[in-house]
């Protein structure tokens, strides 16, 4: 079993690196990446801060230390594509000493460019559908899919968050929006950019438990499969009790669908580049 995306005490989660880090090894982790939300460019309760940078490092390493020969720790970051300037890309992501880096969008910019968190509880992105977007929920999907767009294009990471992510919240405000023609295709030309630039597609967990789906959702892993797009799965745990969340339901569900050999050891991945 592997995971390359955790968040602890750093950025928004419940739990400090030590507690996840064990909470992985008792449920039969032998790979496990700890990847705190970035430091950004803007307001955000969620991120990490860049002071704590060389804290979190520190403990990265000394963790890899303690497990060393029982479970390899991984040390890697969720990095905020913010715009055209702030993204995986930067120099400042490059220069760090991680082992790999998730490229995300959260944050969609407004039509005045502002970036507002559309990720969260739903009824927080209700209330900023009405107060920052003026209500237009296509506009927000067709920004965040063409955010996605333009990190892949500008490169500087090795995996790609939760793809559809905004199908999330975005169906609370209209149930069929993800029936819609034109977000179907938003979301194949995203896989086939990954696909192109050879950037994995992670498999994200998080939500099955509580809404039965994974990112990208079901309904688009034909599209995987018909890429031959690589896979890993991460169950994107901010609780010690969280770190297995849905990853059994979603390997039985790749086996019965004839994907598992798209699924990528990650440091294999990383040594052959």
């Amino acid at each position: 079993m592997e995971n390359y995306h955790s968040h602890t005490e750093f950025c928004d989660a419940r739990a400090s690196m030590a507690e996840i880090a064990e909470s992985a090894y008792k449920a039969g982790f032998k790979v496990w990446g700890i990847s705190p939300h970035s430091p950004i460019c803007c307001p955000s309760g969620a991120n990490m801060k860049s002071e704590d940078m060389d804290a979190f490092l520190s403990e990265s390493k000394r963790l890899k230390g303690e497990y060393e020969g029982k479970m390899k720790v991984l040390t890697g970051m969720e990095i905020d594509y913010i715009s055209d300037t702030f993204g995986p890309d930067m120099e400042y992501f490059k220069s760090l000493p991680l082992d790999y880096r998730i490229g995300s969008v959260h944050f969609v910019r407004t039509k005045d460019g502002k970036p507002v968190d559309v990720d969260g509880p739903a009824e927080r992105f209700l209330k900023y559908l009405d107060s920052e977007y003026d209500g237009d929920l296509i506009y927000v999907a067709e920004t965040y899919f063409a955010m996605e767009l333009e990190m892949l294009e500008k490169g500087g990471f090795d995996i790609i968050g939760h793809l559809d992510k905004i199908g999330d919240n975005g169906s609370h405000a209209w149930s069929e929006l993800e029936d819609q023609v034109w977000y179907a295709d938003l979301v194949e030309k995203v896989i086939k950019k990954a696909v192109e630039k050879d950037i994995i597609i992670e498999i994200n967990t998080k939500k099955f438990e509580t809404s039965g789906r994974f990112f990208p959702a079901e309904r688009w892993w034909p599209l995987l499969k018909k890429y031959d797009a690589k896979l890993v799965l991460s169950t994107d745990a901010h609780y010690p009790g969280k770190v297995a969340s849905g990853y059994n339901e979603a390997f039985d569900r790749l086996r019965s669908k004839g994907m598992l050999s798209q699924l990528k050891i990650m440091t294999n991945f990383l040594a052959e580049r």
